[in-house]
């Protein structure tokens, strides 16, 4: 494995061998690692300092059931902290099957065009991007397919990114050569811009998977996985229903965001709910699939295609966290609403949660009425437009309260909030809180912790757990969903990289990785000017009662201050 880096100022090339503190680490974790060692926190995140890095997990590159991600990092120009964001589809196994560690781009370009890095075994090539400056990420992506090959992968921004917008995220195209597979959390698309980049083609001909030290016992090991996997309940729910499922459970615990996280239930939630779309989509037929694998070899096939009454394929996966904030948080009840909602922001290149958020606070500000999806549908279009509202919206919920002066923004260290009410799961709303990457539910869900999630007494703990084995996850290139398998056989994980690197590793192992990912971003963030008091939620979480419960965020700043002490 190499480091391959490149200069979009001199548009130079280069690979190197990969440093000492380097090699043992993947994913999350080497951006991590890299942050500290080349980045200097007090950087412009859209200027020549900051880098963006793209780095597959360790056990990447085998096609192991939901463990091909990738990585992309940098300093978020939304939250200001160190940011990694993952993503399915072909990105990683493509890097691992070249031989990339980690890709780190860095610099400025010298002049304001965008352009193509088609990148391969032979080298690097530079073409402008002319015919693809301003085209929405669907168009594009074709294109590229049509230019390079349909066996490549592409990694790249829309007009959201172009514009440099906020919340603007990089795509990246799936087994089907559908761009949908989004590491959108943080602006990472508006980094992406500032490096003078419309796509990143990776083309891994000639390539080949990772060596494995022992593959007898790899083998064993995916084996176990593989079948612990499958004969989890969790994952034939997914697989039938979709992440879509979670819409009822939030519903449930009186957490599902409404009206821009005014009250945790939605009186149509069933209009909306995975049954819902389930039969929609079963009786439309067509291109409509209940069930879909974002990445080759993943067994779990919780994507699906939305297809219209038609039967063609509006947008391709309709997720929870989509229905979520773009759906109860804006009083929409409309599955063919949300999917078009969906299908916009995906084509603009944004991340759906932070524009589903930022409409939220848009309604409370009286630019939209709550259920009006034709309106929020012309908002959308101010964002393509670049008017300044659009840019106002494109800037996330954050800027949106700012701007309009609303307290009702669900927001952490200036990132919107997952779908998950965190004043009736807690849990959650410590990991948003405390996280260094900001509010996200990828960073440590507690839903299914078996505890009160309305008693403040045992959140601490449980989001505690679930950031350290997010962490090792995402150092591992594992999808969050692969927890199933991988918690009901945790030996899989140290045999799993003991057979593929020969690394005696302990029994913890997982959560030895998670620790170290955390230590580094917090130190990183401290050293960009985070303290204990960015570890908040908004203060009228403490005191506005959610209904149905009528609970606060009531979790103590001691609890809140200390959760990191014996890492």
């Amino acid at each position: 494995m190499q480091i391959w880096r490149v200069n979009v100022k001199t548009q130079t090339f280069t690979k190197e061998p990969v440093p000492p503190s380097w090699e043992k680490l993947g994913g999350r974790g080497l951006l991590a690692r890299i942050m500290l060692d080349e980045v200097p926190p007090d950087c412009y995140p859209l200027g020549p300092r900051n880098k963006l890095i793209f780095a597959p997990g360790l056990l990447v590159g085998h096609m192991i059931s939901s463990t091909d991600r990738i990585s992309i990092g940098g300093k978020s120009p939304l939250t200001g902290g160190i940011k990694e964001a993952n993503a399915g589809g072909r990105t990683g196994l493509h890097l691992a099957t070249m031989g990339v560690k980690a890709l780190i781009i860095e610099d400025a370009p010298a002049g304001n065009e965008l352009w193509v890095l088609h990148l391969s075994l032979g080298g690097a090539k530079w073409e402008k991007a002319e015919g693809l400056t301003g085209l929405g990420v669907y168009d594009t992506a074709q294109k590229l397919v049509e230019r390079y090959g349909e066996k490549v992968a592409i990694s790249l921004i829309g007009p959201g990114g172009e514009m440099k917008m906020l919340s603007a995220g990089i795509q990246n195209i799936d087994k089907d050569k559908i761009p949908s597979r989004i590491a959108a959390r943080g602006g990472l698309g508006a980094v992406m811009a500032s490096k003078g980049l419309k796509a990143i083609v990776f083309d891994n001909a000639g390539g080949q998977k990772p060596p494995i030290h022992d593959p007898e016992g790899f083998k064993s090991a995916q084996k176990e996985f593989t079948t612990a996997l499958m004969n989890h309940p969790q994952t034939a729910i997914y697989r039938d229903y979709g992440t879509v499922a979670m819409a009822q459970m939030c519903q449930g615990f009186g957490g599902l965001p409404t009206r821009n996280f005014s009250s945790g239930v939605f009186e149509q939630v069933d209009s909306i709910g995975a049954e819902a779309m389930r039969d929609l989509l079963l009786r439309r037929g067509g291109e409509s699939n209940t069930t879909h694998a974002c990445m080759a070899g993943c067994t779990i096939r919780c994507s699906n295609i939305f297809g219209g009454e038609d039967g063609k394929s509006i947008v391709s996966p309709l997720e929870f966290e989509t229905v979520g904030l773009m759906g109860s948080n804006l009083g929409i009840d409309s599955l063919d609403v949300i999917a078009r909602m969906n299908w916009e922001v995906n084509d603009l290149g944004v991340d759906s949660i932070e524009a589903g958020a930022a409409l939220g606070v848009a309604c409370d500000a009286g630019l939209m009425q709550f259920g009006d999806g034709a309106r929020a549908l012309e908002l959308l279009h101010e964002m393509r437009q670049g008017t300044p509202l659009g840019r106002i919206l494109g800037g996330g919920a954050a800027m949106v309260g700012k701007v309009y002066g609303i307290e009702r923004v669900p927001v952490a260290k200036g990132q919107a909030m997952s779908a998950y009410e965190p004043r009736a799961i807690k849990g959650i709303g410590v990991t948003f809180a405390t996280s260094p990457q900001g509010a996200d539910h990828t960073c440590g869900q507690t839903i299914r912790a078996k505890i009160n999630h309305l008693d403040p007494k045992p959140q601490k703990a449980a989001s505690l757990g679930a950031q350290l084995n997010m962490a090792g996850y995402d150092t591992l290139g594992a999808c969050i969903f692969s927890a199933f398998g991988y918690a009901i056989v945790p030996a899989v994980v140290p045999a799993l990289v003991k057979a593929r690197y020969g690394w005696d590793v302990p029994a913890d192992y997982l959560q030895q990785l998670g620790r170290e990912t955390i230590k580094m971003e917090r130190e990183w963030n401290k050293q960009a000017g985070f303290t204990k008091k960015d570890d908040r939620l908004p203060e009228y979480m403490t005191r506005e009662p959610l209904p149905p419960h009528n609970a606060v965020f009531d979790i103590s700043e001691e609890d809140l201050d200390t959760i990191y002490d014996n890492l």
